[in-house]
């Protein structure tokens, strides 16, 4: 869920419950997102590779194809070997 900077001022309330309940709020100003709302401890630290190059996607942010090529070539192998 989105909610502008300016609506925060009249629902912090309302948003607090809702991140308290397990949402997800985006905060906007003008439009654009700025920060995300989270509950305390639930974060996200880390995320399998396949569900970030997912979340890169979606968002228009993939990896450049040479540098893929070039990870997934060196991929498995050791420190030895480079």
């Amino acid at each position: 869920m989105e909610i502008g900077v300016r609506d925060l001022q009249y629902r912090v309330a309302a948003v607090i419950d809702a991140v308290n309940a397990g949402e997800r709020m985006t905060l906007t100003v003008g439009g654009k997102a700025v920060a995300d709302i989270v509950a305390h401890g639930r974060r996200t630290r880390g995320l399998p590779g396949a569900l970030l190059s997912e979340r890169l996607v979606d968002q228009g942010r993939a990896a450049d194809p040479a540098l893929t090529r070039e990870l997934e070539a060196l991929a498995g192998q050791t420190l030895a070997r480079l």
